[in-house]
């Protein structure tokens, strides 16, 4: 199945673009299904009351999630808490915990990716800085647990005497690397379902100076984190023909960054109908486009440079990024990358970790990491 997860800037018409292009999908004949990630109902006024055959609508519940969770922990966890004493919670009288929403999307992303049931999946991801934030967010609590809880128990062995002596109970350590183990593996399968070739980001913004940040920045974020985008829609787009009197500022500014997406972008704009889109008529006037062709999957290659310069150059592509906003550490096997507010700690490819780095710099393409063979770590050829 593919996936089409849509964000843009808050009031940038996100949730409209997402509920006409999954109604354009469905009157094209795609099973389709549209997943609302908004705690209020902001899909139902936009498509109204008028049903819609192979179009499939549902919203994230986090707190029906969370409550299901807890239950789930505690039973789990019965003898434990049992052994200390602890009261059980009723997951009636409890709200979600800080994290439980974004945990609830990921779940209900990865549920309606792996559906037989559809050809298409649209997500209403949040505004784009927490869209970027969610999309990292799998990738990010794998580290922690690998960091915290190591596959070869290594840190369960040591401190378990200790912990043990503290608390005056056994210490569940087969339960906590159990319960790891399966919070991993549903981790890996929402990785997995974003770094699918079918999956793809599509990008919601009103033309005009805000926008144009907004998009280069999400773009820069999207792109530090591998992630492809299928297209550009451009909201609100004024007539050319209104530009007169107090209009012709506004449409003059919508035409200037028009013209500059589309030189980076597939741009698709979307005429302003003078009032906010509610119903399917009015969902079907945008003209929003389908799925479009699959872009081109995300490369981060390394090219052999050694018999000319003696190196070894990783090429990211980071389009819009810029040099005073750029930082990199490198720790270990994993360097670490700043761009400008997004951060991501990569793993280095087998033949870099046994380099040192000897440079970087910014083209137009990305950034080019040089690496240099450590003599120590590096085989010696005859």
């Amino acid at each position: 199945m593919r996936t089409l997860l849509i964000t843009g800037p808050g009031g940038s018409g996100r949730t409209t673009t997402a509920a006409a292009t999954a109604l354009t999908a469905a009157r094209e004949g795609t099973r389709t299904l549209l997943l609302g990630t908004d705690r209020t109902d902001t899909l139902g006024p936009v498509l109204g009351a008028e049903a819609t055959p192979r179009l499939t609508v549902k919203r994230v519940d986090p707190d029906a999630d969370f409550r299901t969770d807890l239950a789930a922990l505690q039973d789990r966890a019965a003898s434990a808490l049992d052994l200390l004493g602890a009261s059980r919670l009723e997951p009636e009288e409890t709200g979600p915990l800080p994290g439980a929403e974004e945990l609830a999307v990921l779940r209900a992303l990865r549920d309606a990716a792996l559906s037989e049931s559809y050809d298409l999946l649209v997500v209403d991801l949040p505004p784009t800085p927490r869209a970027l934030s969610l999309l990292a967010l799998p990738e990010e609590l794998r580290r922690y647990l690998r960091l915290l809880l190591p596959p070869e128990r290594q840190a369960a062995r040591a401190l378990r005497p200790v912990l043990g002596r503290l608390a005056g109970v056994p210490m569940p350590a087969e339960w906590l690397y159990g319960t790891a183990a399966r919070l991993d593996r549903r981790l890996a399968a929402v990785e997995a379902v974003l770094a699918d070739r079918d999956t793809v980001v599509r990008l919601v913004a009103e033309p005009g100076p805000a926008g144009a940040d907004a998009v280069r920045t999400a773009t820069l974020g999207l792109a530090l984190r591998g992630l492809r985008t299928d297209a550009l829609i451009a909201t609100r787009v004024l007539p050319e023909s209104e530009a007169a009197g107090w209009l012709a500022g506004p449409v003059a500014q919508q035409r200037k960054t028009l013209d500059e997406w589309r030189e980076s972008y597939d741009v698709h704009p979307v005429a302003h109908l003078g009032r906010d889109p509610r119903g399917t008529d009015d969902l079907a006037a945008l003209a929003v486009p389908g799925v479009t062709t699959r872009p081109a999957a995300v490369d981060w290659p390394v090219t052999d440079h050694l018999a000319d310069d003696g190196v070894l150059v990783w090429h990211l592509p980071l389009p819009g990024a810029r040099r005073d906003e750029l930082d990199l550490i490198r720790r270990g096997d994993e360097i670490v990358v700043t761009a400008g507010p997004f951060r991501r700690v990569v793993p280095l490819p087998s033949a870099l970790r046994r380099c040192t780095v000897a440079g970087a710099a910014l083209r137009e393409d990305g950034l080019r990491i040089r690496f240099r063979p450590d003599p120590a770590l590096w085989p010696r050829t005859r």
